[in-house]
């Protein structure tokens, strides 16, 4: 086991002992989830945990870095990616149990945390924009589709200079939250949540000017199958795809 997953395992244990917790984790699932499910993914967890009594541990971060983690044998069972690229990575390099599910379509936003600021893609070319935020197009699938809708609409080459990168979608939304940037491209996810629904202004981006963002899921080998499946199917269930839908993710086609 690569060490970093040992220092990982290590600090867990450290943190139960500080808790006093005795629990045994052999019940509980640990789902790694791509940064733009934050809001809808927290809401489906604590609904599947009241139905199954399955308890579940959260890691958010970028697709690709996530994907990175478990190559390296970080100790999730379940990932639930922004696209269908990185866990079709996983299940060909032998680390998933089947081939990866879809389970639900993203889509874009152009958002200002800025009360004063309306946005729009002509402005953003504007003297007054400093600073346009979007998540690394290099490990975030969401980032790359943000690149390709801006090359579509051929404003790449007049804004390259005012971009900032965020590592993930997490990042980008706390660049724009905190106002440290006048715009940013992040999920649509994430304005529709109740606890930014009232920050700012936002528009949604045209589909038609990058690819459809289609979200997988794999199971992992390395993990807890039968309790893996459980969320699995609850995922694609009546129930779980309403939360997504509240969140303005559309069914996988």
């Amino acid at each position: 086991m690569n060490y970093r997953w040992v220092a990982y395992l290590y600090l867990v244990l450290m943190g139960s002992v500080f808790l006093g917790c005795q629990e045994d984790r052999s019940d509980k699932l640990t789902i790694a989830a791509a940064a733009n499910t934050q809001f809808a993914i927290s809401e489906i967890i604590e609904d599947f945990s009241q139905k199954t009594g399955v308890e579940c541990d959260l890691v958010l971060s970028s697709s690709g870095k996530l994907n990175a983690q478990i190559k390296e044998g970080a100790p999730y069972d379940i990932f639930v990616s922004a696209d269908m690229y990185y866990p079709q990575d996983l299940y060909d390099a032998g680390l998933a149990i089947a081939p990866p599910v879809k389970y639900a379509k993203g889509a874009l936003v152009l958002w200002s945390a800025d009360q004063e600021l309306q946005p729009s893609v002509e402005v953003l070319k504007a003297e007054s924009v400093q600073h346009i935020a979007l998540a690394n197009p290099k490990t975030a699938p969401y980032g790359k589709a943000s690149m390709q809708f801006l090359k579509s609409v051929e404003v790449l080459e007049d804004i390259q200079s005012k971009l900032v990168y965020g590592e993930g979608v997490n990042q980008t939304n706390q660049y724009i939250i905190s106002e440290s940037v006048q715009f940013g491209i992040t999920s649509k996810s994430v304005v529709l949540s109740d606890k930014m629904r009232d920050r700012g202004h936002w528009i949604e981006l045209d589909q038609q000017q990058y690819d459809p963002i289609e979200q997988g899921m794999v199971i992992l080998k390395s993990g807890k199958e039968n309790l893996s499946h459980k969320f699995g199917e609850y995922l694609l269930s009546k129930q779980a795809q309403s939360i997504l839908s509240k969140y303005g993710y559309k069914a996988p086609i």
